[in-house]
């Protein structure tokens, strides 16, 4: 285990400085873990658009009861491993074990996993919610469904992409340099709502010219997560900066200015 000087003033973490052999090894996996949270989300992606399959795995239920239970677990796995793995608590139990450096790249590789999990096991539901049949429709929903998770892409970019897929932690450590934690800032849409990234994902979540069953179920379960998540984020995040998030808070819009 690599001992750790923390230097509160400048918000730095320190590490002794580590082997060629470990920083090349911490470098690969930080890359592998980036792989697999993106390719969990491209897939969730794809499959909210009912353009990849999911629930294909050969353990399926007849039962739709038995089903719902099933999808309700699955989800909550999601979630709880988003919500455990984001806490400080928990960050600070990892890091006993693995280099700070590698604390992000853990998160999405095991996001990647349970993502994967949830929509290979999913129990599919018989029905349709809505089928739009208008032409003009159909290509104003694919729109909004390209525009939000395109929204959700850029507003990774907008703070630092890198930074939040672990990319630049892993590679400081490979350079033998201490990470310093990023400030606090409101760049593009931030400077009018808190969470882009999770409007992103409710608008390509449900603008779609076909909801089945199984869709509206997966859509319901998911937004009723993110409201949770949020309320946890933001009180980390008021921990964290304090005033200057209250402010933050008290000014812009959760997801739209003047609606929420």
């Amino acid at each position: 285990m690599s001992h750790i000087i923390e230097n509160t003033a400048d918000n730095v973490l320190i590490e002794d400085s580590p082997s060629l052999l470990k920083r090349t090894a911490i470098l690969a996996y930080g890359i592998f873990s980036y792989t697999a949270g993106v390719g969990g989300l491209l897939w969730i992606i794809l499959a909210m658009g009912g353009l990849a399959p999911v629930g294909f795995s050969p353990l399926q239920t007849g039962s739709i009861a038995t089903a719902i239970l099933v999808n309700l677990g699955l989800v909550a796995l999601f979630g709880l491993q988003h919500t455990v793995m984001a806490r400080a608590s928990f960050k600070r139990w990892l890091t006993r074990y693995l280099p700070p450096s590698a604390e992000r790249s853990t998160y999405l590789l095991m996001s990647g996993i349970v993502t994967v999990i949830a929509l290979y096991y999913w129990q599919p539901l018989p029905g349709e919610v809505w089928a739009v049949e208008s032409l003009a429709a159909q290509i104003a929903l694919w729109t909004a469904y390209a525009l939000g998770w395109s929204y959700l892409l850029i507003a990774t970019f907008a703070t630092n992409h890198f930074e939040l897929m672990g990319l630049r932690q892993v590679y400081l450590y490979f350079i033998d340099k201490p990470h310093t934690n990023l400030p606090f800032t409101r760049n593009y849409m931030y400077r009018y709502s808190r969470h882009p990234m999770m409007l992103g994902i409710l608008i390509g979540m449900w603008a779609v010219p076909t909801m089945t069953t199984s869709h509206f179920v997966m859509a319901i379960l998911l937004t009723v997560y993110i409201a949770v998540g949020l309320f946890f984020e933001e009180r980390d995040l008021t921990k964290r900066f304090g005033d200057t998030y209250r402010r933050y808070k008290k000014e812009i819009a959760t997801f739209v200015p003047g609606m929420y």
